[in-house]
């Protein structure tokens, strides 16, 4: 146990009288430095070794005067020698030091100086020996109260996952395998992190493990096998004659080490792993990232790319700050100056609860933890007011006890549940540095309650039950709640769930009109809204990570439309950002974070993103509708007609020919080579794509073409048979029927005039989507929208910011592209009310004014033109004159930005809504 702070300036203070008045001839470097390690109460041999022998650069045989493998190396001189040289020595030494053994320190020294470099930080130090005292702090690392910055990208958890990984994969091939390989891990997880971190003596597994197993691992399973029993057995229960060496290793409870295990048969090569492992600094894990790195690193595939298998740090931040830290920061703020509110506050603290009923390795729970407890240092430094800390333990109220967690997985629940003690051992490290008091919880008392089992079909109130309700005289199920619910519920499209998942999901959401497009996700959120209306005291907060899907299109009005229903209120909202991942082959997921509750809150927080991968720009705002845009709570339902009187949108045709009846130019000019005839019958095909890039295809139109013509050419012929065998062989009925007819379409949509053609799909880059006028002998694919009988004054507006903000807002997405779609884009769109002729006119104007500026740049494709770094000026200028146009139809002021204009057309919506229900009472 580290020595208090006070203790060990007492014992600097002595050293330091004590050589400063040392002749040169008492001055004896091995006394000085076991006296130096003895002021922090460390026997400088048990962690370390005087004159280490190593191979330098130049292959010289060197000579370090201490070591302590991981930590420092020390390089002593006599007084008033040059200290530079002796730095650049004890560098030179590093090269024959193994690399799991590089120390993070380097001390150089001639009695009366030290210059202490931090290798990592690249900080250098030098102090006289007279201010040792003053500036002990500096050799914290020794005395054990150091934390060290953790780093998401530090490579030592990387290289910790992949040792592990292989571990994994060595016990798996001897036949150790199942449950009991992955508790055996998690188990020498625990142990690697406790042999860094002063839960056990330095380096006592490693030491051992070299000391007390064979070089062939033939005992190395017995010898684990009996660690872990001790680990389960309280010092006073343990046997007398025990082996010195074996009782380094503490009782640790907590349920970890209690369930027998099978024992393990290693060999030499497995040993060897274990000892890499063992020789990295687990003081410098993350328990953040490290459970799902781990988790990862037990798949040799996933194990190529651990980058992509965590959520980062700042993702999760992005989530609980809104939630409660910020909140909870500011309260602290406010009550600091107060003692009585102060402890009130801190009691508050340690009462909070929090569920995560996805949560995987934990890392969102070990997160909030980790930020409680730095807020809790803030606490009860105010709270001391520069006072002397006497029992540290009875200071610190926050516990891994008050945090839940849900995971259908049991490997990674068991590493959730390790990593809470961990961050818990961490942060009372952290608390120690803090205060100069030790502080460990061990044995393990406390722990978080991790359940492995599926969350959409678990009771979440249960686990409280459980825990904290059994067994308790007077405590009902109603007494206890949680506080906060959180996390990173699974990213699974409608699409891609199994048959169990779409039943759990459907049970959520009974009878709702569209539940069968929702995301698997959607039942988090049905669930957490459901536990809120249960409870009914408006305590309970929720904030989740979900794909951007379930704030556009069709699931907007499945899930959010029942919930705003029963008085649900978003809080705060993440608009679409890039989920932070830079591992190479993995695609990037286009995300949401929304914040939630059964109750109002005045000021709501609005992140949004000019750059996906960027940082947010905040925005305070009255309401966040489930578009996540400023706005009233309107969710905009399927509509088969347009809401305002416009010309009606369709699809284009639909051939299901199996591709026989499309060609490129090149297809073509063969195929009329050979069927003359057919020169006639070809049109040009435009789908999105084609339209977009000036793409040419050809379609082969014969359903208005005589049976004797087409009789005359046998290649058509063959053409038509492949067709009707396609059909044929489709497992839809409607498609088989078509085979009776096979020179039509599925779907014939073609005018007779021009017609205005907009792409389905557009690239999320583009400011606009591109639309435009197309002549009648086209034919439109079904993958654009196309819309007869329009003027260039539809199309101006189509082609405006204000009906592109609209569409940006409320449309579905296929992966980050915009999809156009008719019932929930087009016929929701709120036109403007009563625009005079002159504005309309105004809009035509405008309107040509684009086909004008588009036109002067004839081989350009829609796709050069809007594309926001090769946009001509000209046609930029076209369209803000076109947009100034278009604005002024709804209101005289301008809009000053896209916010802004989304903002008016939900009102004028709900407007435009309200006076459809009014028309349809008054009928009735």
């Amino acid at each position: 146990m580290p020595l208090s702070r006070r203790e060990i300036r007492t014992r600097a203070t002595k050293f330091a009288k004590q050589w400063a008045g040392a002749s040169d001839e008492e001055a004896d470097a091995k006394t000085f430095w076991y006296e130096f390690f003895h002021i922090f109460g460390i026997r400088s041999r048990t962690v370390g070794s005087y004159e280490v022998h190593v191979r330098k650069l130049d292959d010289a045989l060197g000579k370090i005067d201490y070591f302590w493998p991981g930590m420092v190396l020390i390089e002593h001189k006599s007084r008033g020698k040059d200290l530079k040289k002796a730095a650049i020595q004890a560098v030179d030494y590093l090269h024959g030091v193994k690399e799991h053994e590089k120390p993070r320190y380097i001390i150089v020294s001639d009695f009366a100086r030290f210059v202490l470099y931090d290798l990592e930080s690249g900080v250098e130090t030098e102090l006289l020996l007279e201010d040792l005292p003053q500036r002990i702090e500096l050799f914290d690392f020794i005395a054990g109260y150091e934390v060290r910055p953790l780093r998401e990208q530090d490579p030592v958890n990387i290289r910790a996952a992949e040792y592990m990984g292989e571990l994994h994969d060595e016990l798996k091939a001897s036949g150790y395998g199942g449950k009991e390989l992955e508790v055996y891990l998690v188990r020498l997880l625990f142990i690697l992190f406790a042999d860094d971190t002063g839960i056990f003596e330095q380096d006592a597994f490693y030491n051992f493990i070299v000391d007390q197993t064979r070089e062939d691992g033939t005992d190395t399973g017995p010898q684990l096998a009996r660690i872990f029993q001790l680990l389960n057995t309280p010092e006073e229960k343990r046997q007398k004659n025990l082996d010195e060496r074996l009782k380094d290793f503490k009782y640790i409870n907590g349920k970890l080490f209690a369930d027998p295990l099978p024992i393990a048969d290693w060999n030499g090569s497995m040993r060897v792993t274990l000892l890499e492992c063992a020789g990295l600094n687990w003081s410098r894990i993350s328990p953040a990232i490290f459970g799902a790195l781990f988790q990862s690193a037990m798949d040799a595939k996933a194990r190529r790319n651990l980058g992509a298998h965590y959520t980062s740090e700042q993702n999760i931040l992005k989530l609980i700050k809104p939630l409660f830290l910020d909140e909870l920061w500011d309260e602290f703020d406010k009550v600091k100056g107060s003692k009585p509110k102060l402890d009130q506050f801190h009691k508050k603290l340690s009462e909070l609860r929090f569920l995560d009923p996805a949560c995987g390795c934990g890392n969102f729970l070990v997160i909030t933890y980790r930020e409680l407890r730095e807020l809790e240092i803030a606490v009860i430094t105010a709270q001391l007011k520069g006072q002397q800390v006497v029992d540290v333990d009875k200071l610190v109220l926050l516990n891994v006890d008050r945090f839940y967690g849900i995971e259908i997985e049991e490997f990674p629940a068991q590493i959730a549940q390790v990593a809470m003690w961990l961050m818990d051992h961490q942060m009372n490290q952290r608390i120690s540095a803090a205060f100069g008091e030790y502080m460990v919880r061990i044995p393990l008392r406390a722990s978080a309650t991790v359940a492995c089992a599926n969350a959409l079909t678990t009771d979440w109130q249960g686990l409280l039950e459980d825990s904290e309700v059994a067994g308790i005289p007077g405590r009902t199920r109603n007494d206890v709640r949680y506080d906060y619910i959180l996390g990173n519920p699974p990213f699974i499209g409608s699409k891609l769930m199994t048959p169990e998942m779409r039943t759990d999901l459907l049970r959520i959401f009974p009878g709702v009109r569209g539940a069968g497009t929702l995301d698997f996700v959607c039942g988090w959120y049905g669930l957490a809204a459901q536990y809120m209306w249960a409870h009914g005291d408006k305590q309970t907060r929720s904030a989740f990570v979900s794909t951007n899907s379930i704030t556009q299109g069709e699931q907007v009005g499945a899930l959010w439309g029942p919930l705003l229903a029963k008085g649900i209120k978003i809080h705060f909202a993440h608009r679409t950002f890039r989920w932070n991942n830079e591992a190479r082959g993995v695609a990037a997921v286009h995300c949401v974070i929304v914040g939630f509750a059964d109750f109002d809150v005045d000021k709501k927080r609005l992140f949004s993103y000019a750059d996906e991968r960027g940082e947010p720009n905040e925005q305070v705002v009255r309401n966040i509708n489930p578009y996540l845009v400023e706005g009233p709570d309107v969710v905009i339902g399927s509509r088969s007609k347009p809401l305002c009187a416009v010309p009606e949108i369709g699809i284009g045709n639909k051939p299901i020919d199996g591709g026989n009846y499309l060609f490129t130019d090149e297809e073509k000019a063969g195929f009329i080579k050979i069927e003359p005839g057919s020169k006639k019958y070809f049109r040009r095909w435009l789908g999105s794509a084609e339209f977009i890039n000036g793409w040419q295809r050809w379609c082969l139109w014969l359903g208005d073409t005589p049976p004797s013509e087409l009789r005359s050419m046998p290649e058509v012929l063959k053409r038509i048979e492949a067709v009707k065998q396609v059909r044929l062989a489709s497992k839809s009925a409607p498609t088989q029927k078509l085979a009776s007819t096979p020179t039509r379409f599925h779907v014939e949509n073609m005018p007779k005039e021009a017609y205005l053609i907009i792409p389905e799909v557009s690239s999320e880059r583009r400011p606009f989507i591109p639309i435009g006028f197309e002549d009648p002998k086209t034919l439109a694919s079904n993958l654009v929208k196309i819309l007869p009988n329009a003027t260039r004054y539809h199309f101006g507006m189509l082609s405006s910011t204000m009906h592109n903000a609209w569409m940006r807002s409320v449309c579905g997405r296929l992966k980050s592209d915009y999809r156009y779609s008719k019932d929930i884009v087009y016929n929701n769109y709120p036109w403007p009310e009563q625009p005079t002729a002159a504005q309309q006119a105004t809009v035509e104007t405008a309107a040509q004014g684009v086909l004008d500026a588009r036109a002067q740049f004839p081989t350009a494709s829609l796709a050069d033109l809007y594309d926001p770094l090769t946009m001509p000026p000209a046609l930029v200028k076209a369209h803000q004159a076109l947009d100034k146009a278009v604005d002024k139809c709804y209101r005289p002021q301008a809009f000053a930005n896209d916010a802004k204009r989304v903002e008016f057309l939900f009102e004028l919506y709900e407007k435009y809504v309200a006076g459809l229900l009014a028309g349809v009472k008054k009928k009735k």
